[in-house]
């Protein structure tokens, strides 16, 4: 027995509703996972703010029409389709997944959407090597106290230098006055 019409919109509506809070959607053909194994996936994509959505192509289809972001998705939308939905966390999202395909080695990634470009694989992969946000600021917080350190390092030397060059000179003075005496 189908859905209801009624539920076919909901479905309909609910991805509209992910997709429209998303950065990023890759497609994986999910054919020969387990209940369980879905399962372990969803929870390795949760932290990232991701959502793993299985649904007819035709339900995705519905939900991508007229929208420009998403219409380069159409390409991917055949066989046994699941849906990540990356709305935070990009790439600790590609990295969830792609761990979990190590440990299964049932998934194939058929591709991705982002800004309303087709990605492949190898697109996806790269972004999934970026460092993530939070590795970005604090590198960029590393440079930022480098050079802070440096400047006053070098704004401390000017007085110590020209302390050190005064008491030469003191020296030298005493020194000359010593001789002069003896």
């Amino acid at each position: 027995m189908g859905r209801a019409l009624e539920s076919k919109q909901k479905v309909v509506a609910g991805l509209k509703q992910d997709l429209s809070e998303s950065q990023l959607a890759f497609v994986i053909e999910y054919q020969g996972l387990t209940v369980a194994e879905i399962t372990d996936l969803r929870n390795r994509l949760r932290p990232t703010g991701t959502v793993c959505t299985v649904a007819k192509n035709t339900f995705m289809q519905r939900a991508i029409d007229g929208e420009e972001n998403w219409q380069a998705m159409t390409e991917f939308l055949s066989g046994s389709s699941a849906f990540v939905l990356v709305k935070d966390d990009i790439g600790g999202a590609i990295k969830a997944y792609q761990d979990f395909q190590k440990a299964t080695k049932k998934t194939e990634l058929k591709g991705g959407v982002m800004e309303g470009r087709a990605l492949t694989e190898a697109q996806l992969k790269a972004i999934g090597d970026l460092p993530s946000k939070e590795q970005l600021i604090a590198q960029i917080a590393g440079a930022i106290n480098g050079v802070a350190t440096k400047l006053a390092v070098s704004i401390n030397e000017v007085p110590a230098s020209l302390g050190r060059c005064i008491k030469a000179i003191s020296d030298k003075e005493e020194g000359a006055s010593d001789d002069a005496a003896a």
